[in-house]
C-alpha cells in the first residue's frame, strides 16, 4: 500500500530532436505567428511553453514544430541557454543551430567556446600570424557543460511543491499506512525535533517517511462519486529504530502532528521527462476544485493548479494539455412570454484557456492553468484542444 501511495517524482525536462514524422490529433495546418522571430537564442529562466507561444498560438502544438514521434516526445533531447532556434518558415519548423555556428542541426549540439579545438560544433581557431621568435600570450579558455540548465516545460518552481509528494489518496489508500500510535512523553501535539512511536513500518528499509492526514473528498461532478481524497501533508519524520513500535523524528512540520497520523514512505526520485502536447484521444471532464480552495467556490487565474476528475484510467498522460471552457448557464429569451416552457435556453461552454497536466494518478490529475482569457471555476469544462 505504501508503494502504491508513493509516486514518482515528475523532473521538468523537456528536450527536442528534428527527426521522424509527428503524430498530432489535430489535422488543421499549424500557424506560425507573422512576428515570430527567424532565430531566437535560449536564456537562462526560459521555458519551452514560453518559446513556443513566440511562435504559435497552439503551444500544445509544440512537438509538431520539431517534427517530432511519439517515442521523442517520451524520449526528447535537451535545449540548453545559448542554443540557437532557427525557423523554417516554407515548412513551419523549427531547428536547432549550435552555438558559434549558423549550420542549423537536427539535434542539439554541445555548447562550444570559440576557437578552441575539439569541441563540437565550433571551428579551430585560426593559425598565429606572429613572426618567429615572438611569444604570443592568450587567456586560458574552459568550456562548461549547461546540463544543470536545461530549459523545463513550464516554469518550475510553481509546481515544485506538488511534485515530491503525494497529492491525493484513494478512498482506502492511508488506511494500512503506518500509524503514529503514541508521542514523546504523551504530547497532545507534535513539532519539529520531537519523538513519535509508529505501527505498521515492519522491516521497511525506507529511513525518510512524509507525515499525512486524509483530507477533503474529491468528488465527480457528473457521478458523484468520489474518486479519492485530498492528502494533507504535515511534515517530514525519520526513522531511528525500526521495530513494532518504531520510534521516528521529526524533522520538519508545517502542521500539528497528532496520534492517528499516518506515514507514507518518502521513496527515491525517478525524474520522468515530457512535452506539451494534445491527448491523441477526445478527453472531456470537469474541473473539481482548486487547490487550496475551499470547496466549490472561489475562481482560479494563470499559475494556479486544479484537480479534474480524468486520469490514467481515462488516457491522459503527464504533459498532456487541456483546454478550458467556462460552464455555460442558463438565460431567460428575452422574446418569448416569461412562463413559456421554453423560455429557458442552455448557454454554451465558452473557451477560457489552456491547461497543463503535470501529474497523474489514476482517476484524478492535477494540471496548471497556463492562460486564461476569464477566471477558472469549480465545475468547468476541460476537453482536448
Amino acid at each position: 500500500m505504501v508503494q502504491q501511495v508513493c509516486k514518482s517524482i515528475i523532473a521538468l525536462a523537456f528536450l527536442v530532436s528534428g527527426s521522424a514524422l509527428a503524430q498530432t490529433p489535430s489535422s488543421t495546418p499549424l500557424a506560425i505567428k507573422p512576428d515570430a522571430p527567424d532565430r531566437y537564442t535560449v536564456v537562462p529562466g526560459d521555458t519551452l511553453w514560453g518559446i513556443s507561444q513566440r511562435y504559435t498560438d497552439s503551444p500544445w502544438r509544440w512537438p509538431e514544430l520539431w517534427n517530432m514521434n511519439k517515442e521523442q516526445i517520451r524520449n526528447p533531447h535537451v535545449i540548453y541557454p545559448g542554443y540557437v532556434i532557427v525557423l523554417d518558415r516554407e515548412r513551419a519548423q523549427l531547428t536547432i543551430a549550435a552555438p558559434g555556428t549558423e549550420r542549423p542541426t537536427g539535434a542539439p549540439v554541445a555548447p562550444g567556446v570559440p576557437g578552441v579545438p575539439g569541441v563540437p560544433g565550433v571551428p579551430p581557431a585560426a593559425a598565429p600570424t606572429t613572426a618567429p621568435g615572438t611569444v604570443k600570450l592568450s587567456p586560458r579558455v574552459r568550456a562548461e557543460s549547461l546540463a544543470k540548465q536545461e530549459i523545463p516545460s513550464i516554469p518550475p518552481s510553481v509546481i515544485e511543491p506538488f511534485l515530491s509528494r503525494p497529492l491525493v489518496v484513494e478512498p482506502d489508500g492511508l488506511e494500512k499506512a503506518p500509524t503514529i500510535i503514541a508521542t514523546q512523553a504523551d504530547r497532545v501535539v507534535l513539532a519539529t525535533g520531537n519523538l513519535a512511536y509508529v505501527r505498521g513500518i515492519g522491516a521497511s528499509k525506507d529511513e525518510t517517511w512524509y507525515v499525512y492526514r486524509r483530507g477533503v473528498p474529491l468528488v465527480d461532478p457528473d457521478t458523484n462519486t468520489t474518486l479519492a481524497y485530498e492528502a494533507i501533508y504535515l511534515g517530514t519524520a525519520q526513522l531511528t529504530r525500526p521495530g513494532e513500535p518504531a520510534t521516528v523524528v521529526l524533522t520538519s512540520a508545517v502542521q500539528e502532528v497528532e496520534a492517528g497520523d499516518k506515514l507514507v514512505a518518502a521513496g527515491r526520485v525517478q525524474p520522468v521527462n515530457y512535452a506539451p502536447r494534445a491527448p491523441n484521444a477526445q478527453i472531456k471532464g470537469r474541473v473539481i476544485a482548486i487547490y487550496g480552495g475551499v470547496a466549490k467556490v472561489g475562481e482560479a487565474g494563470p499559475q494556479q493548479v486544479i484537480s479534474i476528475n480524468r486520469g490514467k484510467a481515462d488516457g491522459l498522460e503527464v504533459g498532456h494539455v487541456l483546454a478550458l471552457y467556462s460552464l455555460g448557464g442558463t438565460v431567460r429569451d428575452a422574446s418569448k412570454p416569461r412562463n413559456a416552457p421554453d423560455a429557458r435556453i442552455q448557454l454554451p461552454d465558452e473557451r477560457a484557456g489552456l491547461a497543463f497536466v503535470f501529474r497523474v494518478f489514476d482517476r484524478i490529475s492535477y494540471a496548471l492553468i497556463m492562460q486564461i482569457t476569464r477566471p477558472v471555476s469549480p465545475l468547468d469544462v476541460v476537453q482536448t484542444p
